[in-house]
């Protein structure tokens, strides 16, 4: 799920591929289901043994962009399931390779809120497009 503030809308432009509401939160909630499927190998195998923050914070931004949420940094760190120290270098990273666009808050200058860059969130609905239709192939 994301880790997003819901009181407020997303500042990131529309993702141009989904054209209704209801695409949106469907697609959201397949993003949804994909992160908690990632989650639950840790009941099964040491949950170290797949860390992938980068592409969990991603998948959190994807799914908050579809709902017009914002996450904040912090909200972010959580989302990639590791130490602090190393979400921040992921973020700073996947801001530096411009994945990610950090923002001000305009109301409480203390908080940064995190989302997609409008080329990432693109890349992603491909790979989630791609996703879906090779999960609707194999269901047939």
């Amino acid at each position: 799920m994301a880790a997003a503030d819901a009181s407020e809308p997303a500042m990131g432009g529309e993702v141009s591929s989904v054209g209704a509401e209801d695409d949106a939160a469907t697609l959201a909630a397949g993003v949804q289901v994909i992160m908690r499927m990632r989650s639950l190998r840790s009941n099964f195998f040491e949950e170290t043994l797949f860390a992938d923050p980068a592409w969990d914070m991603m998948l959190d931004l994807m799914e908050a962009r579809l709902r017009r949420t914002k996450v904040s940094i912090s909200s972010l760190c959580a989302a990639g399931r590791v130490p602090a120290t190393t979400a921040l270098r992921w973020v700073k990273t996947l801001t530096e390779k411009g994945i990610l666009v950090r923002r001000p808050d305009a109301g409480d200058r203390r908080r940064v809120y995190v989302e997609l860059s409008d080329s990432a969130a693109e890349a992603m609905m491909g790979w989630l497009s791609v996703a879906r239709q090779h999960l609707v192939r194999a269901a047939a």
